[in-house]
């Protein structure tokens, strides 16, 4: 049995696969099925960025007792034979009339008994990587053997981090806050919006992010309309609010956090709300604890905003944070996942400042048993001004 694996020590793996094999005897599940890429790496360290091919599934299949096995296409077999998994099975890929599905119902059939229950996630944040009318052959190959929501069984495993998992995204923040406070070597008044996007991602690499899979900001008068668009070609001018915001990755876990800069002297409407995000943010960091609900971090930063004159703006305001830029819960109203001692999270409050505009303000965290940890670099107190 391998001791060494990639990113983490097997026995990192070898604890993760006990603790959702724990879930699936409380839940009645004869094996697990992952297919996305955050579920395959976490349950191996099988880190490749050949994801971004949509052309060969790949399958991770976790028996009741037992270590996984791999049902990969060929061309991952190598990098997966460096990783804990010692059960590789393969088939040449992509194959358009059995992509991996004779193999996998083969491993499947021979796992699970033939009334029995495969999990699988579907619910809320999850997706199937595979064809569906692959996943409707695989049914119907296996039945009466059924497949079940799995989704409660991944997430409750997923969602607390360990130590070790901990201090990667702590490494990734580290390299993402030295960058924001390096925002004044090429964002200023005159600079397109869009090439402070492209030096802000190249600082990153330079200071030590695998790769950023995710950039996204805005800029205008007094506030931004948005903070998903891509950037455009207008030149930062004074008056201007910037807001960048990142997930990086390093060793496969993301960061996710934003700053906000002023382009000039700071628009008064636009320093108070900067204010009121970040004296909203330490009420969260002062009172969140475990036992608590998603929708109680949410109720805890829309209150701080209103006590300070300011108006909440729409949607969540934080969500966990790990494997993928962003994780379940969300702090929404509706959301009643107990927070618990060893999530990640992050806290982001919105303020409207006018009809059209917003300023959103982000910090990441830890959960402890005594309250968060920052993972971030906090952001200054008072709204930075950059030159114009």
């Amino acid at each position: 049995m391998p001791d060494a694996s990639l990113i983490f020590p097997a026995r990192e793996y070898r604890r993760r696969i006990a603790a959702l094999q724990a879930g699936m005897t409380e839940t009645g599940l004869d094996a697990l099925l992952l297919t996305s890429p955050a579920d395959v790496f976490y349950v191996t360290g099988f880190l490749t960025r050949f994801w971004e091919s949509p052309a060969r599934p790949w399958f991770m299949v976790i028996p009741a007792s037992g270590d996984p096995v791999a049902v990969i296409p060929a061309i991952g077999s190598d990098l997966m034979s460096r990783t804990w998994i010692t059960d590789i099975r393969t088939w040449d890929a992509p194959d358009p009339v059995d992509d991996g599905v004779s193999l996998l119902c083969e491993t499947l059939a021979t796992l699970v008994p033939e009334t029995g229950r495969i999990g699988l996630p579907m619910g809320l944040e999850t997706h199937l990587r595979m064809p569906l009318a692959d996943f409707l052959r695989v049914s119907d190959q296996l039945s009466p053997r059924r497949f079940t929501d799995a989704t409660a069984v991944v997430q409750r495993v997923r969602e607390i981090k360990s130590e070790a998992e901990i201090d990667r995204i702590r490494a990734i923040c580290a390299i993402a806050s030295d960058t924001f406070d390096r925002v004044a070597e090429f964002a200023r008044g005159g600079v397109p919006l869009e090439r402070v996007f492209r030096d802000f991602q190249s600082m990153l690499l330079q200071t030590g992010a695998d790769w950023v899979s995710y950039v996204a900001g805005g800029a205008g008068p007094g506030g931004y309309g948005d903070v998903i668009s891509p950037a455009d070609a207008r030149p930062l001018t004074s008056g201007d609010i910037l807001m960048l915001d990142t997930g990086a990755v390093k060793d496969g876990y993301f960061c996710d956090f934003d700053r906000n800069y002023a382009i000039g002297p700071a628009p008064d409407a636009a320093r108070r709300a900067h204010a009121a995000l970040f004296a909203a943010t330490e009420d969260a960091l002062e009172q969140l604890r475990p036992g608590m609900l998603a929708r109680d971090a949410h109720r805890i930063l829309t209150e701080g905003l209103r006590r300070r004159g300011a108006q909440p703006g729409g949607g969540r305001l934080g969500h966990g944070l790990g494997l993928t830029l962003t994780e379940w819960p969300s702090f929404t109203p509706k959301d009643t996942t107990e927070l618990r001692a060893g999530m990640v999270l992050t806290l982001e409050p919105g303020a409207e400042i006018a009809p059209g505009r917003i300023l959103v303000h982000e910090e990441n965290i830890v959960l402890r048993d005594s309250g968060p940890e920052l993972l971030s670099r906090r952001a200054p107190a008072t709204l930075p001004e950059l030159p114009a």
